[in-house]
């Protein structure tokens, strides 16, 4: 591919520092953006300040912002390859992932807010005294958005679409790993009507880039996808700032629990695609599959015989399952702790190597007899990596699922809905499925507990995490 030199939005600064852009499949140089740094964001800022001060978007009629960002999934759907091909490209994930978790969810996540702009709105109190009282929600100001790389173009989309719904300005800052994707969804937000100014992308490092937006004192809020160290420093910055609210959604390890009355077909397919699904590099990966006693060895024999057979290369073929991991050193990470998986005694009965010599492909790798004291058991990997673990009892797979720091999802697999129920209830999650494995809507909460973060995406959730409240008091 020809290499391109892209320059994200205001860095023409002589001496502006340049990143380069790989295809982490073929390690390819893809093109380079431009690290913004503070410079770029104090303009952004500026901008979006602007724009919401006068109201260009904020005090558009509910209508005309419902079919804007209708127009936008829709816009979308239209250039669903272009933009699949951009983020398979930019990941190393398989087109039909692209396709599906990535196009999809973003169309779906902005069509959902388009319906949601008319229903955001206040109440009526009954408070003492001869005063008529209301609420009213009302747009924040400035919106920090910052995403990772993993699901890059639909989790911009689950914070972009409520935020704008809400009436907000908007500054997106993407992985500088995968920053295309987000050029061309702004390009596409500008052609369905969204203002100037209301929408930006600010590329560039984390420690640079994303630092000089969480501590700007003209932001209002920050939306944060990522890794728990990166929370808790937004954290800091925010306190060390102008208190600006944040929301958090972190990592996770979460428990794939099947009993020995499960579907073995069903619970089969949840744990394959539970934990593999993008390379499991997704944080809601079932990556601690936990399995009854009465069915854990023939499940595991029948588990393995099916990753065995996934197919791993080049993501943009039809009949690939596995593509690439997102980096030589996340490709370094899964294999270190693949190699600490083997060090604590944990049986290795699949994968546990590097694939091929060019691309960061990292074998589909099963551990049994994993104790989940050990650190592939406590610790996320963000990578093709399943720690198999034996339980005997209901509460011993409670106990299990959530001795761990992490709290974002979790999934039951049982033909006993009473049993799922008392399951569902106590696990320590922000997410439980029952007898399913990673499913999404827009219309659904999204997020987690303990160190998985706290605030929610998607559903009319989102709504009251881009909104302030106003109360006014009306003398009678």
């Amino acid at each position: 591919m020809r290499t391109v030199r892209i320059v994200a939005i205001l860095c023409d600064d002589v001496g502006v520092t340049m990143i380069a852009v790989e295809n982490p499949a073929t390690e390819e140089v893809l093109g380079e953006i431009a690290d913004s740094g503070e410079a770029g964001v104090n303009q952004a800022v500026a901008a979006a300040r602007a724009a919401f001060a006068a109201g260009v978007w904020a005090r558009k009629l509910p209508s005309e912002k419902e079919a804007i960002l209708w127009r936008i999934g829709d816009l979308i759907e239209r250039d669903r390859e272009d933009l699949a091909l951009l983020v398979t490209l930019e990941t190393g994930k398989t087109l039909k992932e692209s396709r599906g978790s990535d196009v999809g969810g973003s169309a779906d996540a902005f069509r959902y807010f388009a319906g949601a702009v008319r229903r955001i709105g206040g109440r009526t109190i009954a408070a003492d005294g001869p005063f008529s009282v209301a609420s009213q929600r009302e747009a924040m100001g400035v919106v920090g958005a910052i995403v990772p790389w993993n699901y890059p173009l639909c989790l911009a989309a689950w914070k972009i679409a409520p935020a704008l719904a809400c009436g907000n300005s908007v500054l997106l800052k993407p992985s500088e790993l995968t920053p295309f994707h987000a050029l061309k969804l702004a390009e596409l937000l500008a052609e369905a009507g969204v203002p100037p100014g209301v929408f930006q992308v600010v590329n560039g490092y984390g420690h640079t880039t994303g630092e000089a937006l969480a501590r700007h004192m003209d932001v209002d809020k920050i939306s944060f996808t990522g890794s728990t160290r990166t929370g808790r420093r937004l954290l800091l910055a925010s306190a060390e700032s102008n208190l600006k609210p944040v929301s958090l959604e972190l990592g996770g390890k979460s428990a794939n629990i099947v009993f020995g009355d499960a579907d073995p077909k069903a619970a089969l397919r949840g744990a394959l695609w539970g934990i593999f699904s993008n390379q499991g590099q997704i944080c809601t990966a079932g990556s601690r599959l936990l399995v009854q006693s009465s069915l854990h060895d023939e499940f595991v024999d029948r588990l393995v015989k099916r990753v065995r057979g996934l197919k791993m290369g080049d993501p943009r073929q039809d009949d690939v399952v596995l593509g690439s991991l997102i980096s030589k050193q996340q490709m370094e990470r899964v294999l270190g702790y693949i190699k600490t998986g083997k060090a604590e005694g944990a049986n290795l009965v699949c994968g546990g190597a590097r694939e091929g010599n060019v691309g960061c492909f990292v074998q589909a790798t099963v551990f049994s007899g994993v104790k989940n004291s050990m650190r592939i058991a406590q610790e996320e990997i963000f990578g093709p990596v399943l720690s198999v673990i034996r339980f005997e009892t209901e509460e011993e797979a409670l106990a299990i699922a959530n001795g761990t720091s992490y709290g974002l999802a979790a999934a039951v697999w049982t033909s006993d809905l009473k049993r799922a129920n008392r399951m569902a209830s106590a696990l320590h999650a922000g997410t439980v499925w029952v007898n399913s494995y990673n499913e999404f809507d827009a219309a659904v909460p999204f997020g987690g507990v303990k160190q998985s973060g706290f605030g929610r995406e998607l559903g009319q959730e989102a709504i009251e995490e881009f909104t302030t409240v106003k109360s006014i008091w009306t003398a009678q």
